[in-house]
């Protein structure tokens, strides 16, 4: 039994999602997913924010294959800090069937970013939301930009939508590709041509190397679930007006939902609603995600 015990509010992930109704096109990846220890195993961080509920690798998998899904793209959890080991273990046990995002401190040495790589890393993300994490020095972010850019990995941002202002010069600073979390989490009761989100597509025009992930309708949605209808045209527009640097995912097993748990079967069904042919559905669940993670398979 784990020594953690979970916040009393955390929601725990549904054990029972619906089947979804969407057939995924053959080869799709659930772009950003986590794992949580179990906390026996690898505990959680000292500093973390939160202690959420375990989620293995096992029942991750699992999910992929029931969702019908091919690959998984996880990304290190927040309540791991700089302690990537529960990542590189999902890594090592998916028979090259992952890929990782990790996060790092800036003195990591090259021989350990090596040993992240041999692992299936191929991003770090920087985290910029508060209550989630302390704030960290941007010349500490940036020499960790310049440390990864030769094994050609890239960086995930986590901010949002009131935030793109103080920190839009920064990321168009990045020297390597740029993936933007869940559309940089706008105010869906505003207008989708208003001027939070007319910034954030700014950024996207602006700078070919930022992609963004259409993901996580469940957080940004005032409606809830399950249609989640108030996302759908900032999902839309973003895959249709940048249908080659887009991404999609499950974020399971969803931390810090406070309202609900989505239904991962839902969210599955939520993807036609915002790629609404063939071929924007296999850029965004095959193409672009093979491009960025399994280059070599790619070629």
């Amino acid at each position: 039994m784990s020594k953690f015990v979970m916040d009393a509010d955390w929601l725990c992930w549904s054990a029972a999602p619906s089947k979804p109704v969407f057939k995924v096109p053959e080869g799709a990846v659930d772009a950003h997913c986590h794992v949580f220890g179990p906390g026996d195993t690898f505990p959680f961080a000292p500093e973390r924010k939160y202690t959420p509920c375990d989620a293995s690798w096992q029942q991750l998998f699992a999910l992929r294959d029931y969702l019908g899904f091919e690959r998984n793209v996880i990304v290190q959890a927040t309540c791991h800090g700089s302690d990537n080991r529960a990542l590189i273990d999902a890594l090592q046990r998916s028979n090259g069937k992952a890929r990782g995002v990790a996060t790092v401190t800036p003195g990591i040495t090259d021989q350990e970013l090596q040993v992240l790589h041999d692992a299936g890393v191929r991003g770090v993300r920087f985290n910029f939301v508060k209550r989630l994490v302390d704030a960290l020095p941007k010349d500490g972010l940036l020499e960790v930009a310049h440390k990864i850019a030769p094994l050609g990995w890239h960086i995930v941002i986590y901010f949002e939508g009131k935030e793109l202002p103080e920190h839009y010069d920064f990321f168009a600073s990045l020297p390597t590709t740029v993936v933007v979390d869940h559309m940089g989490r706008p105010d869906v009761t505003c207008s989708v041509d208003g001027p939070e989100f007319g910034l954030f597509l700014k950024l996207l025009h602006e700078n070919p190397n930022i992609w963004s992930k259409v993901s996580c309708p469940e957080r940004l949605s005032v409606s809830g679930p399950h249609g989640y209808e108030d996302v759908i045209p900032f999902a839309k527009r973003v895959v249709e007006m940048f249908p080659d640097r887009v991404l999609w995912g499950t974020d399971w097993p969803h931390p810090n939902m406070k309202n609900h748990i989505p239904d991962d079967g839902k969210l599955v069904d939520f993807i036609p609603m915002i790629a609404q042919s063939a071929k924007l559905q296999k850029k965004l669940l095959v193409d672009n995600p093979m491009r960025l993670y399994w280059p070599e398979e790619n070629t």
